[in-house]
């Protein structure tokens, strides 16, 4: 089998692990920057080039496609889709997991637990906003924030106000979603593949910091999750056709409480406190499912 591996950064942990994994199961491997190629957009034979390759005998894509290169790397995707090739995360279902307020939007439908969310064009509407999740503290998301930026906690309903008018002033879209205080600055990483959540940790935000994202200084520990933690992961990877995700959790008092799904999950994190081999479950994932795939993906939305 022949996989390509679509990444800016070969030299990236994600994808090195990826590239030995496959190999280590005998499968050829390519790593591709998806800027780096172009399309032939025709009814009769569609096609991928990379410099001056075809690319037409590929099995299998792993996309590993960033927040800033989404528009770009998602088109290339479907390229592949359009070829009949194998995508393990395609492209409509990324670009729902990038779309913080569609997500949200989907996860509210299938019933799936999250922080009260409120969102507004108008300016008029601000204090209405910080009522419907509850008041202050509140947390104040730009919606194409990543990696925990863009990500304010606002202790008073001035200061929520404060943020919210600079906000718009930037012309940024942005969610207003209610803190969850018992959370304690801590939540957990659901790693998914397929219809089961292979491995998780807890994320623990460094003293004085509210963000858990290791990016930020949080620290990780491995973590037994309860079945319906274990559940309501692999649910939110669904609700968004995501075949491998990275899934956020907090504790809630209600059950457990999604704020984020990952289509690009970085794997160092997991794999180091975990001690699991991630990277070869998803190779694994494809050989299991290549051969009967209908390359649709599961979600709606």
């Amino acid at each position: 089998m022949k996989i390509c591996i679509l990444s800016r950064r070969p030299s990236l942990y994600s994808t090195q692990r990826l590239v030995e994994s496959a190999r280590e199961r005998g499968h050829d491997v390519i790593v591709v920057d998806p800027l780096k190629c172009h399309m032939n957009i025709t009814s009769s034979k569609p096609a991928v080039h990379f410099g001056d390759q075809i690319l037409d005998d590929i099995d299998a894509v792993i996309p590993r496609i960033g927040a800033s290169i989404t528009f770009y790397g998602t088109a290339v995707l479907r390229q592949f889709e359009m070829m009949g090739v194998f995508c393990v995360n395609e492209s409509v279902a990324i670009t729902r997991s990038r779309d913080k307020l569609r997500a949200l939007q989907i996860f509210s439908r299938k019933g799936i637990g999250m922080p009260i969310s409120s969102f507004a064009h108008s300016t008029k509407m601000t204090k209405d906003l910080i009522k419907m999740v509850g008041g202050a503290p509140l947390v104040i998301k730009l919606l194409e924030g990543t990696q925990g930026r863009g990500v304010v906690l606002a202790e008073t309903a001035k200061a929520a106000e404060s943020v919210i008018d600079a906000f718009r002033g930037m012309d940024a879209h942005f969610l207003v979603q209610a803190f969850v205080k018992e959370s304690s600055g801590e939540d957990i990483r659901c790693l998914v593949i397929g219809d089961k959540c292979v491995a998780a940790m807890m994320r623990t935000a460094k003293e004085g910091e509210f963000r858990s994202n290791l990016h930020l200084g949080a620290t990780a520990r491995p973590v037994k999750i309860t079945p319906t933690e274990r559940k309501e992961a692999v649910r939110a990877a669904r609700a968004l056709g995501l075949n491998v995700a990275g899934v956020d959790l907090m504790r809630g008092k209600s059950g457990p409480l999604v704020i984020e799904v990952n289509s690009s999950p970085g794997l160092k994190g997991i794999e180091n406190c975990t001690h699991k081999n991630v990277a070869g479950m998803i190779v694994e994932f494809i050989e299991k499912n290549l051969e009967n795939s209908s390359n649709r993906t599961r979600g709606k939305g």
